[in-house]
């Protein structure tokens, strides 16, 4: 489990670096949805910007942007295929898993997602860039890396036990050994 959370806590380094370049990521999509003509349908799918990248981009920094984009989506679905392999789970944090997985897929139609509180990803965008073309792009890490930690919350609270949590089930204060609990502790029962 702590190579997990190690690998998600990498991947959150990456993503605050991509973060950092959002306002190239969107000029990026923008530039390649113009040489693709595709300028009226919204940044919809992991493919989708794969194929902007591969087909439609020119320059080097809008390359090296949208492939951020596209190995932080791969390093997330890898994390993904590593934590059904820590713990089988229950039907909670399969449901988690389930909508990592779903989102993370190269074709899912991400149009509809938005990120809420505390990520501010959708509000640097304009109304009608939120709205209408990358809202749902911008949204797509943030989401996921926030199932991902629900996830490692409940599975560490609910489903692993450790040595430790059980010792505090059992645990027993010496100074009550030989008294009763309820006996001040200068009295000795006669």
């Amino acid at each position: 489990m702590d190579e997990v959370v190690e690998t998600l806590g990498k991947i959150e380094q990456n993503y605050k670096l991509f973060q950092q370049q959002q306002l190239t990521f969107i000029k990026a999509l923008k530039l390649t949805r113009v040489e693709a003509n595709d300028v009226v349908r919204p940044v919809s799918s992991i493919n989708q910007v794969q194929c902007y990248k591969d087909h439609h981009c020119y320059n080097s920094r809008d390359k090296h942007v949208l492939t951020m984009f596209i190995s932080i989506c791969n390093d997330l679905r890898n994390l993904c295929q590593k934590l059904e392999h820590v713990h089988p789970g229950d039907r909670v944090s399969n449901s988690l898993m389930e909508k990592c997985k779903e989102l993370l897929k190269e074709s899912n139609d991400f149009t509809a997602l938005r990120a809420t509180y505390p990520h501010g990803v959708v509000n640097y965008l304009s109304l009608a860039e939120a709205t209408d073309c990358y809202g749902g792009v911008v949204s797509l890490i943030p989401i996921v890396i926030d199932t991902m930690r629900e996830w490692i919350t409940y599975t560490n609270n609910n489903l692993l036990h450790t040595d430790r949590e059980c010792s505090k089930c059992k645990y027993e204060d010496p100074r009550l050994k030989n008294k009763a609990p309820w006996m001040p502790a200068n009295k000795h029962p006669n």
